[in-house]
């Protein structure tokens, strides 16, 4: 059995660069691709309690209709949830040099929305998404319930 599985919360680090592939000369098709990197940050307090930040940068990868809504929808500081598997590859550069890049290839896609983002109650939504291209804002956790009171110990209850 086998798993490659990415599911990542960053921040979009540029604007997606986006081409079209030689496609198919028969059906005069073009693949199109995004790529854009996504910067994932995680906080943490080292011996000393001084707060530290590690941020990690992913290449994400976008093909077809993701690809699309990306171009529309995606622009540098975008937050998204991203979920998708790895891909390793590696090519000879122009001047004979081996190169090696690791990446996200992108399954789903979602727009995430910040407080600072959201417009009356609704949450962050581009003008114009697609239904598909789903964006959310966690909802307030509503405050706990009042408890139970408390049964009465008392031995002259009915059951």
């Amino acid at each position: 059995m086998a798993l490659n599985k990415v599911m990542l919360i960053g921040n979009v680090g540029q604007d997606p660069t986006v081409r079209y592939l030689d496609g198919n000369s028969a059906t005069g098709t073009n693949a199109k691709v995004a790529t854009f990197t996504l910067a994932t940050s995680e906080r943490y307090r080292d011996r000393a309690g001084n707060v530290q930040e590690n941020t990690e940068w992913h290449n994400i990868v976008a093909w077809r209709g993701l690809a699309d809504t990306c171009e529309r929808f995606v622009k540098k500081g975008t937050q998204l949830y991203v979920e998708g598997h790895l891909r390793s590859r590696n090519w000879t550069d122009q001047q004979g040099q081996k190169r090696y890049i690791t990446e996200i290839v992108a399954d789903n896609i979602q727009l995430l929305g910040r407080r600072q983002d959201k417009e009356g109650d609704g949450a962050y939504q581009p003008q114009g998404a697609p239904a598909g291209f789903q964006a959310h804002t966690p909802a307030p956790v509503p405050p706990a319930a009042p408890a139970e009171p408390a049964i009465p110990e008392s031995d002259d209850l009915p059951f």
